[in-house]
């Protein structure tokens, strides 16, 4: 029997659910937030197709009527964009394998329940999310040990972020010690119990922490911004904002007039916006499926 017939509901059913009046609104309000956050990214890609005239005519549009790449060519006639890009690249290679290494050995070691000095160790690391040294310390400290203008001063500078080895240690928390005795009876070592046990099981929490340092050095920019001056290992981020800052000038210092191939500005810069993102995008339909699963599992246990 249909327990609606006399209630006097004039509603409709979704999957089983009652869908009113109250809901329509929650819909019809989180379209509009959602088209509110798409429309902004949405114009940015419009423009970097868009040509000037039609910019001009129209600056917020939502599809170009003669789409061209012209923004995007021009863009890439400057060779400092493969420079840039080699040396992200080099962050990304060199960096994330490096700070995944280091937050995956310190979250292991202290989510043991035998380490000496666990406490110590532990409150020594949480110190260093509240408190640090400084830039001039740090500057004088990467000076002392020779790696001015070198990738190196880069990639080192930043070995762990503090948060991501905390709820990793607490994802490791969540694994059955049970496991680590049998494999311990059997004669592994340490090695081999994080190699062969922990970090099998830990793959949501890996991908999450591996996409999120990825991008973290992708953005990278103030390091690199103060420690590098070497124009053939500038990082892409800072290579697109001269590029972006040069699209004002169309004179020298002199004042001799230069040739300036970059003509519309604002359809290079949303071009220069598309290329910075676009690569690192990509990456997150592969591990999206893993954020939920390994951020909530990771904050669980304290």
């Amino acid at each position: 029997m249909d327990d609606t017939r006399n209630t006097g509901y004039t509603g409709s059913y979704v999957g089983k659910k009652r869908f009113d009046t109250y809901d329509a609104v929650i819909c019809a309000i989180l379209t509009l937030w959602a088209l509110l956050i798409i429309f902004p990214f949405w114009n940015v890609i419009a423009v970097s197709f868009a040509t000037e005239r039609e910019f001009l005519q129209t600056p917020y549009l939502f599809f170009p009527s003669a789409p061209t790449l012209k923004n995007y060519q021009q863009l890439l006639l400057d060779m400092r964009i493969l420079i840039g890009y080699r040396t992200t690249m080099l962050y990304e290679i060199l960096g994330t394998p490096y700070s995944m290494f280091l937050t995956t050995c310190a979250a292991y070691a202290l989510s043991k329940d035998h380490f000496p000095g666990k406490k110590f160790f532990l409150f020594a690391i949480l110190f260093t999310m509240y408190f640090s040294g400084g830039i001039v310390p740090l500057y004088l400290l990467i000076k002392d040990l020779r790696l001015m203008n070198t990738i190196g001063s880069v990639i080192l500078i930043y070995g762990i972020n503090t948060f991501y080895m905390i709820i990793m240690r607490n994802y490791f928390l969540t694994i059955s010690p049970a496991m680590r005795e049998s494999a311990m009876i059997d004669g592994a070592n340490e090695w081999r119990i994080l190699v062969s046990i922990m970090l099998p099981l830990s793959t949501p929490i890996l991908a999450t922490f591996s996409l999120f340092y990825a991008v973290d050095r992708w953005n990278e920019w103030f390091n690199s911004m103060i420690f590098i001056r070497n124009p053939q290992i500038t990082p892409l981020q800072i290579v697109l904002r001269a590029i972006v800052q040069n699209l004002s000038f169309s004179q020298d210092r002199v004042g001799q007039p230069v040739e300036m191939l970059l003509r519309f500005a604002k359809g290079v810069q949303m071009a220069a916006v598309i290329v910075t993102m676009l690569p690192i995008m990509l990456v997150y339909p592969f591990v999206q499926k893993y954020f939920v699963k390994g951020i909530m599992i990771g904050a669980v246990k304290a």
